[in-house]
């Protein structure tokens, strides 16, 4: 199975002003369509993986030989990522029913919820992603370095992502990480992300 980059399923100018057209067209057809590129060459070297699902394989790394592990870690890891976000986003949705329940049992209320996710988000050095996840039937927020995902290492199920690599803001909001964070939240599908706390 090779992989194929997943249909977005807005325009690229869907998030403005928030999220803008030509990072979006950029992050989209050229970062993310790298990492697809990349990890279907190497794979090629690796057939008895080659029908694995790009989650299966990110949660199976100890089957990878170990010279191909770190490039398949950083590019299945990158096309997990990135197929989990843009479905992740959608202006106009609202957080509500048993998601928004589990925010306020787990973090107290909502705004609290936000400014620990901004923290972290900002706390996170360099290139890596944020996320809220669902394990033991709890919610955590967490960050990992570069293209990890929390699947990796059983670290909890993601429920919400935010790719803080400095591509998917740069052309927008420059060094300003702070007002891309905060952007995020007029972007968030809180309807898909009620899918996944659900099913998880």
């Amino acid at each position: 199975m090779m992989f194929k980059l997943p249909p977005l399923p807005y325009y690229f100018d869907a998030l403005e002003p928030f999220f803008d057209k030509e990072t979006m067209k950029i992050h989209y057809t050229k970062h993310h369509q790298t990492y697809i590129n990349n990890i279907n060459n190497i794979l090629k070297n690796i057939p008895q993986l080659i029908n694995l699902s790009v989650e299966e394989l990110i949660q199976k790394l100890e089957l990878v030989p170990v010279e191909h592990k770190t490039a398949i870690r950083n590019n299945a890891g990158g096309h997990a990522n990135h197929s989990f976000f843009w479905n992740g986003l959608k202006k106009e949705t609202f957080l509500d029913g048993t998601l928004k329940i589990a925010i306020q049992m787990n973090f107290g209320d909502i705004d609290n919820f936000k400014t620990n996710f901004e923290k972290i988000a900002l706390a996170c050095f360099g290139s890596g992603w944020v996320w809220l996840v669902k394990k033991d039937n709890k919610l955590f927020i967490l960050s990992t370095a570069n293209q990890d995902n929390p699947l990796m290492g059983n670290q909890g199920v993601p429920i919400l992502g935010l790719d803080l690599w400095e591509h998917a803001y740069y052309l927008k909001y420059q060094n300003r990480r702070s007002d891309y964070i905060k952007a995020f939240w007029h972007v968030v599908n809180w309807d898909e992300a009620a899918v996944r706390f659900n099913k998880s």
